[in-house]
């Protein structure tokens, strides 16, 4: 997925996002696109004009590491932006393979469960929700009740009506989360289960066609978002996300609220209604955690 066009689009696109002025260059000149020429990328990296455009072109797909560093200089981009070039940039891909099913270690399942006030969750390859405890299927969606394939965060945020009304932020939250996806595409260009996503999203979503054209990738850390629940009302909660040790492809989310705020009471509100909802539910449903999720 991963090839010399992707690089090529990437770097026009971050080229575009550049302007003249914030690398100390003269702006003043009339200009026929936005941001930076591919000779002032050129010049800010220390390489030829005509190797810069070969790489842009599709003709150069192998760019040493020093390369890609520089040019990741001069356009100024953060770390995942730098992942992500270096992903694209590098031509050594293992061959393709079938993923063996994505698993949570029974004792981050138990860590799960033991989040009584917080919802919390994992993410696994290609945004896939590998597991969540019961107060985050009661805060965004009952993911154990989807099936298999239509356990996965980006499509849910992309497609779902719910995830619209959830967020009161929902078009700059759901770019981000894409740019999260396209940086799982430059680790994993050879996923066929990842390029089935984005040909789905891409057919039945013009908000995504725009956002994957745009080739912006986004890396999640911490943050805030506000949410609204149609039972409790807004709540703004706080995300830590916490790479979990032996597996690079998963992450757990952990959601909080401000301590003393109206969120906070708004959260712990949440755990109860969704504790009644539990004890009327029958027969109880095992925990997503417990049970192995496709590749």
């Amino acid at each position: 997925m991963a090839g010399s066009s992707e690089l090529g689009e990437f770097l026009r696109a971050c080229r575009a996002d550049v302007t003249p002025e914030s690398v100390g260059l003269d702006g003043g000149q009339a200009r026929r696109v936005r941001g930076l020429r591919r000779e002032e990328v050129a010049l800010l990296a220390g390489v030829s004009v005509d190797y810069y455009t070969r790489l842009e072109q599709g003709r150069h797909a192998s760019p040493s590491e020093s390369v890609v560093e520089a040019i990741a200089r001069a356009l100024g981009l953060d770390d995942a932006a730098r992942a992500h070039l270096a992903n694209l940039a590098s031509r050594v891909r293992r061959p393709a393979e079938r993923p063996s099913a994505q698993r949570v270690r029974p004792a981050v399942a138990q860590l799960l469960r033991s989040f009584v006030d917080h919802p919390a969750f994992v993410v696994g390859r290609r945004t896939d929700i590998l597991a969540s405890n019961a107060l985050a299927r009661a805060l965004l969606t009952d993911w154990d009740r989807k099936p298999a394939r239509e356990r996965n965060y980006t499509r849910w945020m992309v497609l779902d009506p719910e995830a619209r009304a959830r967020y009161a932020d929902w078009e700059a939250v759901t770019a981000e989360v894409v740019g999260t996806l396209r940086l799982d595409a430059g680790r994993h260009p050879d996923d066929p289960l990842l390029n089935e996503l984005v040909g789905e999203l891409t057919i039945k979503s013009p908000e995504f066609r725009r956002w994957w054209g745009d080739n912006r990738v986004h890396q999640r850390t911490h943050g805030t978002k506000r949410m609204r629940h149609p039972e409790i009302g807004d709540i703004t909660i706080i995300y830590e996300a916490l790479a979990l040790p032996g597996d690079a492809d998963q992450t757990l989310f952990v959601y909080t609220a401000a301590p003393g705020s109206r969120s906070a009471d708004n959260l712990r509100l949440l755990a109860s209604w969704a504790a009644q909802r539990r004890a009327g539910a029958s027969p109880e449903r095992s925990d997503s955690s417990d049970v192995p999720h496709r590749a």
